[in-house]
């Protein structure tokens, strides 16, 4: 059996805790890497020990095997653990820990490499009998080619990066017209992902269900499958909800698609935890797509229903021992083991194409009753480099009603403040009737929940008076020490009415409090036929009870400066106090001509010039933020009349960009 006694995460975040937890409980050191970037972040502190590996970019840290290499050398570890994403799936990390004499908690390298391309990953399947989509994944990767392929395969087809997953560098076509173009697109993101510009092809299946096997394999020759896991509920082809077991498989599939994996992983003489991922049709047929040679972000629905630690069974075959359960003990865990639904929490605006945010967390507080995987605390900053999710809220019942409840309302307890997530449009999933029914494909947002569905919309006369108050209330606070609490709101004759300019989710509105009592205001808001009445009834720790003409409310907020963060009725808002401020237009300048950064990242291509005639819909540039990349279109027809940023420059967000004249 392999020895070791410390083990090095080579990753960060929410998996680096997960990682560290288990392998804590069992008895092994840890040690944390970090890039300047996450200077003290919460892996950091929790482990025994902290490397720095180098900047911010991933490359220069996280992708860096030397560095990683080194580190594990310099904090004695034994093992490697590479968690997922990053170098999880590198055949040549896995070589680079062997040849440095460490054991590297995964498959093997030839493992890796036979299952790390989609291409040569589909040739292998197709050869060991598993049902395929049918596509083209030849060598020949000339646009001539790939246009006559997909003329062959049929419209749509899907475009997909040969070297990668997590949705990077995948595009659906449904027309020869549009091919070109996403062809191109889907190999620069490839490109900047995963270093290959290589693609597959394949049919299109139409609204199918994303099913995935968890298969785990030993040293000593013994295969066996945990389940499926239903993680159809997606957005730019990227998982955010998952849950085990999927509504649409039967016993008899799951038999049946149970052994196909398990085949699958005995013919490529896998070791360790591994997924393979499969499209479930209308017609119950399932076709392989692809095999992910880690652990997923997902395991957690799977650890529930089988009462399984993951992480221990990865640790304890890199030691070199046996499974420690046969397939039909797995078999009776599971059919006993109730329903666990996983949603993924991202820092994302959901209304605009799911685009990443970053910035500081300013107020965090876990739901209770479920699991929560999360690297999250007061203060945390969320940088621009990496991959947007913060936390896993994973809900486990007796059935999947019971399991569905409980996640709602651990939503609802959930409390992050700061910066923009996903957490309300989660709930909307979750609680619209044809996710509740158990009957939600790959199509299920585009279908129910488009973009002009998602978030708030306009704010109405409840959230504007709750926020009139919590400005009126957070004004009251910073001038606590210049006079009594008595006199807030008053001058030497008469009641004085306060103006408040604000914006709310960068909206701008205006209002008077006038005072009637020491925290209580008559609101007269801008085109109201009537004042409003709001008291503060009780403040506590971040949380203000109100009284809104009468009717109760609870409020939590944080600030920062003149922004203001809060949480009404189950839905987050920004109030932002202009004071005495001029008034500044809204927007990102698609109006005027000016495009400004929509959030921090990296200029990685940059299609025009000073000078270029655009017209409007014509791609400018591209960003990389998050590990994501974000085409930027004219807002209107006219020249190129400034460039702000050029290739391969970091910029902020609202940074000039580009300005466009007519």
């Amino acid at each position: 059996m392999s020895a070791f006694d410390t083990i090095l995460v080579a990753n960060r975040g929410e998996i680096a805790l997960r990682v560290m937890r288990t392998a804590r409980r069992m008895g092994y050191r840890c040690a944390a890497v970090y890039s300047d970037a996450d200077l003290g972040a919460p892996h950091c502190l929790a482990a025994d020990t902290a490397l720095r590996i180098g900047g911010p970019a991933p490359a220069d840290s996280y992708l860096n095997i030397p560095a990683l290499v080194a580190a594990a050398r310099a904090s004695g570890a034994g093992a490697v653990h590479p968690g997922y994403g990053f170098l999880a799936e590198r055949a040549e990390f896995a070589q680079a820990c062997a040849d440095a004499g460490l054991v590297f908690i995964g498959p093997p390298p030839a493992a890796i490499a036979a299952m790390g391309n989609k291409a040569g990953a589909k040739r292998l399947m197709l050869e060991a009998g598993v049902p395929c989509v049918p596509g083209y994944q030849g060598q020949d990767q000339s646009d001539s080619r790939l246009a006559q392929e997909a003329q062959r395969i049929g419209y749509p087809v899907m475009v997909k990066a040969a070297a990668g997953g997590g949705g990077r560098g995948m595009r659906r076509v449904d027309d020869a017209g549009a091919f070109g173009a996403a062809l191109v697109s889907a190999r620069s993101e490839a490109m900047h992902a995963f270093g290959s510009g290589e693609v597959i092809l394949e049919r299109a299946i139409i609204e199918p269900r994303h099913i995935e096997i968890q298969v785990f394999a030993d040293a000593h020759g013994n295969v066996v499958h945990l389940g499926e896991r239903d993680c159809s509920v997606q957005r730019r082809h990227q998982k955010l909800i998952e849950e085990a077991p999927s509504p649409a498989v039967s016993a008899q599939l799951r038999e049946r698609m149970g052994a196909v994996a398990v085949a699958a992983a005995r013919a490529i003489g896998y070791v360790g935890a591994g997924t393979l991922e499969f499209l479930l049709d209308r017609h119950g047929e399932f076709y392989f797509m692809e095999m992910n040679t880690r652990l997923q972000v997902e395991h957690a629905v799977t650890e529930a229903i089988t009462g399984v630690d993951l992480v221990e069974w990865q640790l304890l075959v890199a030691a070199g021992a046996p499974l420690p359960l046969s397939q039909a003990e797995l078999d009776t865990r599971r059919s006993a083991g109730g329903h666990a639904i996983e949603v993924r929490l991202c820092a994302e605006d959901p209304q605009q194409d799911f685009l990443p945010q970053s910035g500081a967390v300013l107020r965090w507080e876990a739901p209770s009753g479920v699991r929560c995987d999360h690297a999250l605390a007061d203060g945390v900053q969320v940088p621009p480099y990496y991959d947007s999710m913060l936390a896993k809220l994973v809900a486990h019942g007796r059935d999947r009603a019971d399991a569905l409840r409980r996640l709602r309302r651990a939503l609802d307890d959930c409390l992050l403040l700061g910066l923009q997530s996903n957490r309300a449009f989660l709930a909307q999933c979750l609680a619209h009737p044809v996710f509740a029914a158990g009957q939600a494909s790959t199509g299920f947002i585009a279908q129910h929940l488009p973009a002009d569905r998602r978030g708030n919309g306009p704010a109405h006369e409840r959230v504007l008076l709750a926020a009139s108050a919590l400005l009126a209330w957070h004004r009251a606070q910073r001038n606590a020490r210049r006079y009594p609490a008595e006199l807030h709101g008053w001058c030497s004759s008469h009641a004085n009415a306060q103006p408040l300019r604000f914006t709310l989710d960068d909206t701008g509105h205006r209002a008077r409090a006038s005072a009637d009592g020491p925290n209580a205001w008559r609101i007269d808001s801008d085109g109201a036929a009537a004042c409003a009445l709001a008291e503060v009834v009780d403040a506590c720790a971040g949380t203000l009870r109100l009284a809104l003409n009468g009717q109760p409310a609870t409020l939590h907020f944080a600030a920062d400066g003149t922004h203001l963060f809060f949480l009404l009725d189950g839905i987050e808002h920004r109030l932002d106090d202009l004071g005495d401020a001029p008034p500044r237009a809204a927007g990102n300048g698609a109006v005027d001509g000016r495009i400004e950064a929509p959030m921090n990242g990296r200029v990685i291509a940059l299609h025009v010039r000073e000078g270029d005639m655009v017209s409007i819909g014509q791609p400018l540039l591209a960003l990389e933020a998050m590990k994501m990349e974000h085409s930027m279109l004219a807002t209107r027809d006219g020249t190129v009349s400034a460039l702000g940023a050029a290739l391969g420059t970091q910029v902020a967000t609202g940074q000039l960009l580009l300005e466009i004249t007519l």
